[in-house]
């Protein structure tokens, strides 16, 4: 039983972004028509999985952006690409795009290191129930059905004897 646990899909690279999608970003930008804040879009290195999707849209990293100074920004996962809603490219340039690098290359770790903890805890399960098997097999390979050779039935009559005379059976 050589079980192993995979991950398909899912890539021991950290979590990054590569660049911002110019082609998502306002047409009136640097114009006296542009807006405040909006969404920029950036492109992941990698294509992100279930867990750190769910991560990243959490509760815990809408906390983790506050507690640095941006309380409004919102992170959301569309396909390879993440959604920085109510920002600027000036406060990712000046450091909210490190903010948000620092907390992927976090959540990839720390679900990695998750990941490697419950392989570890498989691999030992795995490995303590193939030894206790194998002590299964060992021990029903000691049980030997032999018969005695030269039964002598006087002797089973006196064994029997002395068990009802301790009180093994009741007499009639």
């Amino acid at each position: 039983m050589n079980a192993q646990l995979k991950n398909a899909g899912q890539s021991s690279e950290l979590l990054g972004l590569r660049s911002v999608l110019i082609g998502s970003l306002p047409a009136t930008l640097m114009t006296d028509d542009a807006p405040d804040r909006y969404t920029v879009e950036a492109v992941f290195t990698r294509k992100t999985d279930r867990d750190e999707v769910a991560a990243i849209q959490g509760n815990e990293t809408r906390a983790h952006l506050s507690a640095r100074g941006y309380p409004t920004v919102e992170l959301h996962v569309a396909d390879r690409r993440l959604e920085i809603a109510n920002t600027n490219l000036e406060e990712l340039r000046d450091g909210l795009a490190t903010v948000i690098a620092d907390l992927l290359a976090e959540v990839s770790a720390s679900l990695q290191a998750e990941r490697g903890a419950a392989a570890d805890r498989f691999q030992d399960a795995s490995d303590r129930e193939q030894a206790r098997a194998a002590a299964v097999a060992t021990l029903a390979d000691s049980v030997a059905f032999t018969r005695r050779s030269n039964v002598d039935v006087s002797d089973d009559d006196a064994r029997i004897e002395d068990w009802v005379e301790e009180g093994g059976a009741v007499r009639a």
